[in-house]
């Protein structure tokens, strides 16, 4: 198979899709990869680190495109990328297709396979693809909303940990995934007084037991959340419905009786957000006010981190890769439901419910 990996276009988005190890594993595996000019550079992989591993650099991102038949991406195509895809071509990436309606349009007048990193699950409902990129989101979140606590960045001068004599910060974490989860170890381990709440209370029995009870940990319903971000100085908005768009459990009239200066990281903006008052930002232009409170709503949180965030996606995204190229993903998806999960779209047509449902499309069954 020839496989493409174009340098990413999005907004401060430095990360690239695969590591000059991974693009040698796919060569001796047989495959042909063609990598755009100064794919890697973002990340810290040089041009000549790419050759070494035996793929082909091309100048111009148009023919990548139009070499491949799978293209492998961080982050979902946009502007040009839409009009060099190709019928049939495979595209295998983050889709975050039921917050985007007009991108969805394109994919499917466009009849490509779209593969989503997001929805690729496993029997026991985790996320394979989406939890290194949860992670790094998580932990990036603390440091983030202290950035947004600093007087200068319109919060209330406070410093999460506190210091002697200074009570620590109060930080809400809601949504106890792979993403709260690794918030919460940052926000601990800081100093900072940490509650997290999840509807599942056998997570939050979990998530209480492996911090050593440092967490407090609280059931979610409308009545907790309001009271817990009410009363706290930083909230991370952490909530997943894998391929779906993400719930709005904080609202326009919680954001009004929160304390003036605190701050709202919503890490679920890829999937809409999960606050009312949110919407995406860049990392040239990170957040924006709304009633007192300091929102940051980046929509591509681990590209701040490129380094460590290609190396930790291609650590996941190799496999199924290989699966893919190796049999077709026809056959690769047949054999591995959890890949077949990862299937949005295919041929002008929408195959996973979440996306149908968000748009009220029609749902394809697909087997093999």
């Amino acid at each position: 198979m020839q496989i493409g990996i174009p340098k990413e276009i999005k907004s401060a988005e430095k990360r690239v899709a695969a590591t000059p190890a991974g693009v040698r594993a796919f060569v001796a595996n047989g495959h042909k990869v063609f990598v755009e000019k100064d794919a890697g550079l973002g990340s810290g992989f040089r041009n000549e680190e790419y050759l070494k591993a035996g793929a082909t650099i091309l100048e111009r991102p148009e023919d990548v495109w139009a070499e491949a038949d799978m293209i492998m991406k961080v982050k979902e195509p946009i502007g040009p990328e839409l009009d060099r895809m190709k019928p049939g071509q495979i595209i295998f990436t983050y889709l975050h297709l039921a917050a985007n309606r007009e991108l969805t349009e394109k994919l499917l007048e466009k009849r490509i396979v779209g593969i989503a990193y997001e929805t690729v699950q496993l029997e026991d409902g985790s996320l394979p693809l989406l939890s290194p990129m949860s992670e790094v989101a998580g932990r990036l979140s603390i440091q983030m909303g202290a950035y947004c606590l600093e007087a200068q960045n319109g919060g209330m001068g406070i410093l999460l940990s506190g210091i002697s004599g200074v009570r620590p910060a109060r930080v809400t974490i809601i949504g106890g995934g792979v993403v709260g989860y690794s918030a919460a170890v940052v926000a601990v381990g800081i100093g900072a007084q940490v509650s997290i709440l999840d509807k599942n209370p056998m997570r939050l029995r979990y998530l209480e037991d492996i911090s050593d009870f440092r967490l407090v940990t609280i059931m979610s319903n409308p009545a907790n959340i309001e009271e817990e971000c009410v009363n706290s100085h930083l909230v991370i908005g952490s909530v997943l419905i894998p391929g779906a768009r993400a719930p709005k459990l904080i609202t326009r009239d919680i954001i009004k009786q929160m304390m003036p200066g605190s701050a709202i990281v919503d890490i679920a903006i890829d999937q809409g957000g999960c606050c009312e008052t949110s919407h995406p930002t860049t990392h040239e232009d990170p957040t924006f006010i709304v009633d007192d409170v300091v929102h940051y709503c980046v929509a591509n949180m681990p590209g701040a981190v490129p380094r460590t965030s290609t190396i930790a996606l291609t650590n996941v995204t190799l496999a199924y890769g290989l699966e893919i190229a190796n049999k077709g993903y026809q056959k690769a998806m047949a054999v591995d439901p959890a890949l077949k999960k990862g299937l949005n779209l295919i041929d002008g047509k929408i195959c996973y419910p979440a996306v149908a449902e968000a748009f009220d499309l029609p749902l394809e069954q697909v087997d093999f």
